[in-house]
């Protein structure tokens, strides 16, 4: 920092990379992030409340209460079973000095700017896992995130419904075009979570009257 604390520590442990952002301060600087070329990275606000958390899945982002905002998984079936939720790129300040930004999983940069000039961190990584079983256990859905996905199918159906009305006024024309494959599968991914989540009977009826309206 221009006080000449140190900001950015990247340091080797065994086969792994962890780049570590500190506060400004002298003596017992707070940890406001840290990034594991494992894939697991973690970023924190100022009153040490989780800010972002990521790992080879995907990651969320919570309030300064504790409260998640958002979630994503990575595009990697393999690794993130269910439907793949995307990230939407994020933006943060952890400080005056230093930024994070997460574009995707290969392009996480840690970015420090000071008196002018700027030093950039790609703490992206594509990770290969070679065993399955090694994961860490997928993130629950909760029950207002299996709607909002039921939702947002059934909006998709209906605007697919409506493009088909356009271009065939017929009835029988359009009786005879099926849905788009995307639709599809993204419908029984959804109804795969029902049955694997730990959700009542009566969501996951009402998730299926939902995306089979």
């Amino acid at each position: 920092y221009p006080s000449g604390h140190l900001a950015i520590l990247v340091v080797r442990e065994n086969k792994q990379l962890i780049c570590i952002v500190q506060e400004d301060k002298p003596i017992n600087a707070k940890i406001q992030a840290v990034f594991k070329s494992s894939g697991r990275s973690t970023c924190y606000y100022p009153n040490g409340v989780v800010w972002i958390n990521m790992n080879i899945q995907g990651g969320q982002y919570l309030d300064q209460e504790g409260n998640r905002v958002k979630r994503w998984t990575w595009p990697n079936s393999v690794l993130s079973p269910g439907p793949h939720v995307p990230l939407n790129p994020i933006f943060i300040s952890l400080n005056q000095h230093v930024g994070v930004r997460i574009l995707r999983q290969d392009k996480i940069i840690v970015s420090f700017l000071a008196k002018g000039q700027q030093a950039k961190f790609n703490m992206g990584t594509k990770v290969q896992v070679s065993d399955v079983s090694q994961l860490p256990p997928p993130v629950r859905l909760g029950e207002d995130e299996l709607l909002l996905l039921a939702f947002r199918v059934r909006i998709l159906q209906l605007f697919d419904r409506v493009h088909g009305c356009l271009n065939f006024p017929s009835s029988e024309q359009r009786d005879k075009i099926k849905p788009p494959a995307y639709l599809t599968t993204q419908t029984l991914k959804i109804l795969q979570l029902c049955a694997t989540s730990d959700v009542s009977d009566e969501l996951c009826s009402s998730v299926k009257a939902i995306v089979n309206a």
